[in-house]
């Protein structure tokens, strides 16, 4: 590719820096959808090594690891990609070239694959020291979650800088819509790495082509308009919840999903809350403005569709601003990811939700979940919203239906073992099946209950405990439920059983967890370090799997 020459030749670079940096500018000014940026001479015999780490929970983190692998191997470089579970941090001290990419899951903590990791990273006086490593960290989040926002990726960030490692490019922290920062990212790397490496072509300016991923059919920017079949409540009348049973659609849409995916749902701020706060920041609501996908809408029909207006709810301005401005300091409403809670097999071209519906109050506000009440609420038989299947790779029933499984699922956290208890049925798995389920009232708060009770009835369901916590004056949780049957769970686990935990991330998968711990180290007879490495080599091989929120 013949350049014209951007970087004169009094820049402080060598000669071969200011050659790359020339084809570099050069590719950027002329590259269109696809884009360029410069590789590394292919013909080199000797390809610089890329390891790309990943710390995953949802997918997300591994996804984009894995095309950015692949774009390193076409680069020039000699990639290769691992989970944070699959690696220990002394084997780190053998590599040169590290990038990670990381979410923060829960209140501020790791992904399940980089817990192992991260804690031998802070061993005291074991810790490896990584004086030669050049990295760099992408960390994925949720601004909504204020101080934890990315946290998991600024503690890594900042473990690998005090053992000795060269941060070769800023780490960068990602909020839900994370494509243009991760790219950002990943161009400012490969420049960094180019750079260090000294391995690029000295006589040309060869440059890769990156071709953007096409996507087909309906995914998460291009959702199917799916029609709400039925929307009826679990709970009875008495009940402190509302909780929900969604079925939609996916007649036509070409869906298919696995028993553990989620269903991404674009939901609508409520009309009400729309309209208070145009009113409370005196703006025009027909005013039209531009919204991020580029097409023009009146105020109250972006701020309803497009928008996050959770945080302005009571809030009035300082100053008062257009409407144009008031849009553009506005995060995009994102979608909500909800365990699936039916099989494929057992429901076709349908999806199934179980969702709580969230309202409380607060300083004399009343507060409602965007996603949770549109759907109880707003959204009538027949109408539809706009969904797309999120794929959970860590969450999967065992492909030996002879394998036995454990299920932790209190509340709506039943939800997925509802469609493991489906799909297992239909497809004649004959491995035993454990359920602990828990809530408030047994009376009020069973849900699917009759569904449950007959699979323990014909035997599908070998054992369910549940715990309802105001039953009784001492409240009583699944996690005692747990200890209370330590001895034949502890037996359960060694015949090979898989352990699946889905609900609350803040204290009931914590609670979950510790009570796991203590079964294997009692029963197992096991010291606390050998109890954690137990439960660690479960995680590993995949027989330990969570779902949290």
């Amino acid at each position: 590719m013949s350049t014209v020459p951007i970087i004169p030749e009094s820049a402080p670079f060598s000669s071969e820096q200011r050659s790359w940096l020339n084809g570099f500018l050069a590719g950027i000014l002329s590259r269109g959808a696809a884009g360029t940026l410069p590789s590394i001479n292919s013909n080199a015999t000797d390809k610089p090594k890329l390891l790309v780490l990943f710390g995953s929970q949802s997918g997300n983190a591994e996804g984009y690891s894995k095309k950015l692998c692949k774009e390193a191997n076409a680069r020039g470089f000699q990639a290769r990609v691992a989970g944070l579970e699959s690696i220990q941090p002394e084997e780190l001290q053998t590599e040169n070239n590290v990038l990670l990419i990381t979410s923060t899951w829960g209140e501020g903590d790791m992904p399940d694959n980089a817990i192992s990791f991260w804690d031998k990273l802070n061993q005291n006086g074991s810790s490896p020291k990584l004086d030669g490593l050049k990295f760099s960290v992408l960390a994925l989040g949720d601004m909504n979650y204020g101080d934890t926002f990315c946290l998991a990726g600024r503690k890594l960030d900042q473990r690998f800088e005090e053992l000795g490692a060269q941060r070769i490019h800023p780490r960068v922290d990602c909020d839900v819509d994370y494509d243009e920062l991760a790219k950002t990212w990943s161009d400012g790397v490969f420049l960094s790495l180019l750079n260090t490496t000294g391995n690029h072509d000295e006589t040309t300016n060869s440059s890769v082509v990156v071709e953007k991923e096409i996507e087909t059919g309906y995914t998460r920017k291009n959702p199917f308009p799916a029609p709400l079949i039925e929307c009826v409540a679990l709970n009875a009348e008495r009940s402190a919840k509302d909780t929900r049973h969604v079925a939609f659609s996916l007649e036509g849409s070409g869906l298919i999903y696995e028993t553990g995916d989620a269903l991404g749902l674009l939901p609508e701020n409520c009309p009400e809350v729309v309209a208070n706060i145009i009113a409370a920041h005196e703006l025009d609501a027909d005013a039209i403005v531009h919204i991020h996908n580029g097409s023009e809408a009146p105020l109250k029909e972006a701020l309803k569709k497009h928008y996050e207006i959770r945080s302005l709810i009571g809030k009035s301005p300082e100053t008062k601003v257009s409407p144009t401005d008031f849009i553009n300091s506005l995060r995009k409403l994102q979608p909500r990811l909800y365990s699936i809670a039916s099989s494929l097999k057992a429901h076709p071209n349908e999806v199934h939700l179980c969702v709580g519906a969230v309202r409380y109050e607060k300083d004399s506000i009343q507060h409602k979940g965007v996603a949770s009440t549109f759907l109880a609420d707003r959204l009538a038989k027949g109408k539809t919203a706009g969904v797309f299947i999120h794929t959970a790779k860590h969450f999967r029933i065992p492909a030996n239906g002879k394998t036995p499984i454990i299920m932790v699922g209190p509340g709506t956290g039943i939800a997925p073992f509802r469609a493991f208890l489906e799909e297992r049925k239909i497809t004649g798995a004959t491995g035993n099946n454990w359920l602990f389920f828990g809530d408030q009232k047994r009376s009020t708060d069973f849900l699917y209950h009759d569904q449950v009770l007959n699979w323990v009835k014909d035997g599908h369901l070998t054992r369910l405990d549940t715990a309802f916590s105001r039953d009784q004056t001492e409240k009583v949780y699944v996690q005692d439920r747990m200890l209370s049957a330590a001895s034949e769970l502890w037996s359960w686990l060694e015949q090979g059983s898989y352990f699946y935990v889905c609900g609350d991330a803040s204290r009931m998968a914590k609670d979950v967890d510790a009570a796991l711990h203590t079964i294997v180290q009692q029963q197992g007879g096991k010291s606390e370090d050998d109890a954690s490495a137990y439960v660690n080599e479960m995680k590993k091989s995949k027989r330990y799997a969570r779902d949290v929120y």
